[in-house]
């Protein structure tokens, strides 16, 4: 009896790390980094110990299941994440996410317009700020990179760049 249930330990210690493993698969996307580094750069974030929750979570079900794509779950995850309201790193990193899923700049600006009827205009304006300023912002990497180096190319070329010329977006408030 005592077989079964050290069999029955490892089993699951087997499958809890192989769930760790498939969590730390799915953050090395969310984070950009290589998996090696995941536990680190996320425990310096939020602690370790809700790290490794969160990497649990991540390599359960839900994030594998086949009946949903990448795009699917850009979706969902892209309203929860509207829905509350939350900005920033967060929401930058899995605007990212989307549109590496193939979510382009109209689906995202449809997707925020459908959403301010169901969680109203200042969270859905908030969400629709940052797609509009992340669309921005990639429009303008090509030509700052081009313009260095141009200026870099150039004997005496002024220390002014591309970017100095451009004018940040006027911030508007949420509706």
């Amino acid at each position: 009896m005592t077989g079964r249930n050290v069999s029955g330990s490892e089993a699951a210690g087997r499958e809890e790390e192989g769930r760790r493993q498939q969590g730390i698969a799915a953050y090395a996307r969310i984070f950009d980094v290589p998996e090696q580094e995941v536990p680190a750069v996320f425990a310096a974030r939020v602690g370790t110990g809700f790290t490794e929750e969160a990497l649990q979570a991540a390599g359960g079900a839900a994030w594998s299941h086949p009946a949903l794509t990448g795009r699917d779950r850009s979706i969902a995850v892209l309203t929860a994440l509207a829905a509350q309201g939350v900005s920033g790193d967060r929401l930058l990193t899995h605007l990212r996410l989307a549109r590496e899923h193939g979510l382009g700049d109209d689906a995202l600006t449809a997707l925020m317009t459908l959403l301010a009827c169901y969680i109203g205009y200042p969270r859905a304006s908030q969400a629709i700020e940052t797609v509009h300023a992340t669309t921005a912002e990639a429009a303008t990497r090509p030509a700052l990179a081009h313009a260095r180096d141009a200026d870099a190319s150039t004997p005496h070329a002024s220390t002014q760049t591309a970017h100095d010329h451009v004018r940040p977006a006027p911030k508007s408030q949420s509706i």
